[in-house]
């Protein structure tokens, strides 16, 4: 879908808006689970770390799903596929509030993912398609933006509601979420057709440029760093001495709204070969801080009046490098995306695709590796991440010359 009618542009502002609100509700089913992770393991009887392997396998099925769907509802006009992505959403969220057990559990969440794998690639490219190529990187940007939303107010607000309520209700009010913003997609999108069937080995074919294989390792490897330790957000905030988590997980959620919008407008002016260096150099050093605050002895506890030997009390230390954590986190989408629709303009819902599923692969990938280094320490799970996150960087900087979108 590369092309709008005319009578649709006037109204791409109130769509774009609308969708980034569907995104706000995938965004906090995917991330949810972290912020009362503890008490969803007691009530169903696992372990923390095999509780946020939930995470994984939402991110792994949406990472399979979100090609294979592109191409299946192809043909199927956009409003109708986003309303019945949602739809599906809101009710695989409601049964995960009713699951009796772990197993259960995981069984919806890959339903979930299957509604979040169909909604975000086509939120991401009807964006695109809705505004002038000048404004894209900020389309997407107000796109993404209802995820770092999700991580800045549902997240929070979930792991509350998963407090004073229980997990159960938590997830129960994501399901009624993701039913009211379905009617409010219907209500305000345009009308727009749905793409030419393209068979799926076709679409795939555009892994073959490498300029498209350059730019999607880079996905998984970010979002990789990320996600190793914010899934296991609450025992790692533990760790560095902080034991409510919603303050910080709005500070992180806080961080990569800001991020988030500043990619897009920097991506626009001076290009993302320029601001994807500078987030995982941040990534990196945030992590690796707090790895160095979570070391035994390394740190007071945050919620002390200590010092770190910066002089800064340490709970502000903390509250600080969450913050640029966050921002490092998602200012890295925006400019991926205006990389791949750049490399391949006439397949941008493909490649939106592609690359959605990429971020989940390395969400998947960071909440694996984060449940198997745990049990080792917070310290080695921030270390990974920030491991991760000086590798991203080297593979931007080896790579940034290939692109072809300039400022």
């Amino acid at each position: 879908m590369s092309n709008v009618p005319n009578e649709t542009e006037p109204r791409g502002l109130a769509p774009t808006l609308v969708l980034a609100l569907g995104t706000f509700a995938v965004g906090t089913d995917a991330f949810v689970v972290a912020g009362f992770l503890p008490d969803l393991a007691a009530s169903l009887g696992v372990t923390e770390g095999a509780a946020g392997q939930s995470v994984t396998v939402f991110a792994a099925a949406y990472a399979v799903l979100s090609p294979v769907l592109a191409t299946v509802a192809a043909r199927v006009p956009r409003r109708v596929l986003l309303v019945a992505a949602l739809v599906v959403l809101g009710l695989a969220n409601l049964g995960s509030a009713l699951a009796p057990s772990f197993p259960v559990l995981v069984v919806t969440r890959v339903l979930a993912a299957a509604g979040a794998a169909a909604y975000t690639p086509g939120a991401g490219a009807v964006a695109a398609a809705l505004v002038r190529p000048e404004l894209r990187a900020r389309a997407l940007a107000v796109v993404v933006g209802g995820l770092t939303v999700a991580t800045a107010l549902g997240v929070p607000l979930g792991d509350l509601a998963g407090e004073r309520l229980g997990w159960r209700y938590a997830l129960g009010a994501v399901a009624v979420a993701c039913l009211a913003v379905a009617a409010g997609v219907r209500a305000v999108m345009p009308v727009l057709p749905g793409a030419p069937p393209v068979p799926l080995r076709a679409r795939l074919d555009v892994l073959r440029r490498p300029a498209v294989t350059a730019i999607l390792p880079l996905t998984v490897l970010g979002m990789a760093a990320s996600y190793t330790v914010y899934a296991y957000s609450a025992p790692a905030l533990r760790a560095v001495g902080v034991e409510g988590t919603a303050g910080l997980l709005f500070l992180y959620g806080l961080g990569a709204v800001l991020g988030n919008l500043a990619a897009g407008y920097a991506t626009d002016r001076w290009g993302a070969h320029r601001v994807l260096p500078a987030a995982y150099l941040v990534m990196a050093v945030s992590l690796g801080l707090l790895g160095w605050m979570a070391a035994p002895g390394a740190a007071a506890p945050s919620g002390a009046l200590s010092s770190t030997p910066s002089g800064m009390p340490s709970g502000v230390l903390v509250g600080v490098l969450v913050l640029a954590w966050g921002a490092s986190s998602w200012c890295q989408t925006p400019p991926q995306q205006h990389r791949l629709i750049a490399a391949a303009p006439l397949e941008a819902p493909l490649v939106v695709s592609l690359n959605s599923s990429a971020i989940y692969a390395g969400i998947g990938a960071g909440t694996l590796l984060g449940g198997l280094t745990l049990p080792s320490g917070a310290a080695l799970t921030y270390g990974t991440g920030a491991a991760l996150a000086a590798v991203a960087l080297a593979y931007a900087l080896a790579t940034r010359r290939r692109d072809r979108d300039r400022p």
